[in-house]
């Protein structure tokens, strides 16, 4: 299942021509009252919708949300929307508690591939195929819905497509005399100069792990190819691969090179994104969903957004990875759950919720939609254009690992990747550890 869908999404690029031609998670929980002002629910039916953008960390994201979710109540006045809003990792956990009592909402988030693959098997998630094939019928970019199959059967449908860039503060390399790195070794020579200087080179908050881990796919795509930590996972290949291991090795020089801001292993993700929203980290890597941080968002400061670019990860000087080569994919899905009491109607918002994202977070946000967008005549910030550029180039789109693993084998991944950054481990332990983990799954 997993080779078929990720052979179309290295060549995703390729569908990305239309484009031109024409995301984190906060910690709190939050019930959403916007979209829900629909006098007396007497009589209605009632979609319950858990998704986990929460306005402070994503603003735009939950602009949008309330607005779609109006809209469809407008156009479906029998219908109420309840919603449930958490941060990321908050909702990852309270989706696993949920299935266990087999109490999902009737619509809420998924991410593709090894992610789904629990939920499928214990029967949890409709099979979405008649809403691709009816109101959605040609409306994704190729590649990006195969992503949601398993055994040829759609669980979910994405909302999303990203790559994942480092941001930096131009500002601050320009203050320090720092030039835009091209090579491994120039990007390491900026962080030097960056931290004999006192300023921290990258915001990184850790706690999350998965943030850890696209710094090390980047290293081991760079060092051993596109297809090295695929093939790890797949098992055609290896986690003690030397590729891998060296990959290892870089991740723990630039910890002893100061490149993180102090203390990032216990800092969530949007704690370490403050940091490079207040100037107090000259970089960040993080997927284009946070693309509205830089562009759209007027919460933060116009002369920040305007000193923030972005650059592609590096090479590294006789590696086989390629600059064209990113860490990305579809994002976010919605599914809908199996035992329902109103399966139709959830099957119906979510038809509605993906083709109104499609519109709106183009406009409203700035975000990169899974479906096909008309981008002709619209205005849209010089970064966003950049960005479909970039996808138009792309010589390849690696999956975040985590999400290609079962979730077994990715809590071994993320809890060694976070023991690699804290040096609790030596590279060989950290690559013997996810290749045992990985074996006990064949």
């Amino acid at each position: 299942m997993k080779g078929k869908w990720k052979k179309s999404l290295f060549v995703l690029s390729l569908a990305f021509v239309f484009i031109l031609a024409a995301c984190g998670g906060n910690s709190e929980s939050e019930t959403s009252d916007d979209s829900n002002e629909s006098g007396s629910d007497s009589g209605k039916k009632t979609i319950e919708f858990m998704h986990l953008w929460p306005e402070g960390s994503s603003k735009q994201h939950h602009e949008i949300v309330n607005n779609i979710i109006k809209e469809f109540e407008e156009e479906n006045p029998d219908v109420k929307v309840e919603v449930e809003i958490l941060g990321n990792e908050q909702y990852k956990e309270k989706l696993k508690v949920l299935s266990t009592s087999n109490e999902l909402p009737d619509v809420g988030m998924a991410w593709p591939a090894g992610f789904l693959e629990p939920y499928v098997s214990g029967n949890m998630f409709a099979s979405l195929d008649d809403v691709l094939e009816g109101p959605l019928k040609d409306k994704f970019v190729a590649g990006t819905a195969e992503a949601y199959q398993i055994d040829g059967t759609t669980y979910s449908l994405p909302l999303e497509l990203n790559i994942t860039p480092i941001y930096y503060n131009k500002r601050i390399f320009d203050e320090n005399g720092v030039e835009v790195p091209k090579t491994y070794e120039e990007l390491k020579a900026a962080i030097q100069t960056l931290a004999d200087n006192g300023v921290t080179p990258v915001a990184l908050g850790n706690k999350d792990r998965w943030t850890g881990s696209m710094w090390y796919m980047y290293l081991a795509d760079r060092i051993g190819g596109p297809e090295v930590l695929n093939n790890a996972i797949n098992r055609t290949g290896s986690f003690e691969d030397p590729a891998l291991i060296q990959a290892a090795e870089e991740i723990q020089e630039l910890v002893d090179m100061n490149t993180f801001i102090n203390g990032f292993n216990g800092l969530g993700n949007d704690e370490a994104k403050g940091y490079f929203i207040n100037e107090q980290a000259a970089m960040y890597l993080m997927a284009t969903w946070d693309l509205p941080e830089w562009t759209t968002n007027e919460d933060n400061p116009k002369e920040f957004r305007d000193s923030v670019e972005y650059m592609k990860f590096p090479t590294v000087e006789g590696g086989k990875g390629d600059i064209n080569s990113f860490v990305g994919g579809p994002g976010v899905g919605l599914f809908v759950a199996e035992n329902s009491d109103v399966k139709e109607e959830a099957k119906d918002f979510v038809a509605f919720f993906v083709e109104k994202w499609g519109e709106k977070s183009v406009t409203d946000a700035g975000v990169i939609p899974a479906t096909k967008v008309n981008t002709e005549g619209m205005e849209l910030p010089q970064m966003y254009i950049d960005i479909l550029n970039d996808l138009n180039e792309a010589s390849n789109l690696t999956l975040y690992a985590d999400v290609q693993m079962s979730p077994s084998v990715a809590e071994v991944h993320l809890d060694m990747i976070q023991a690699l950054f804290g040096k609790a481990v030596t590279p060989e332990e950290f690559a013997k550890e996810q290749e045992d983990a990985l074996a006990a799954e064949e």
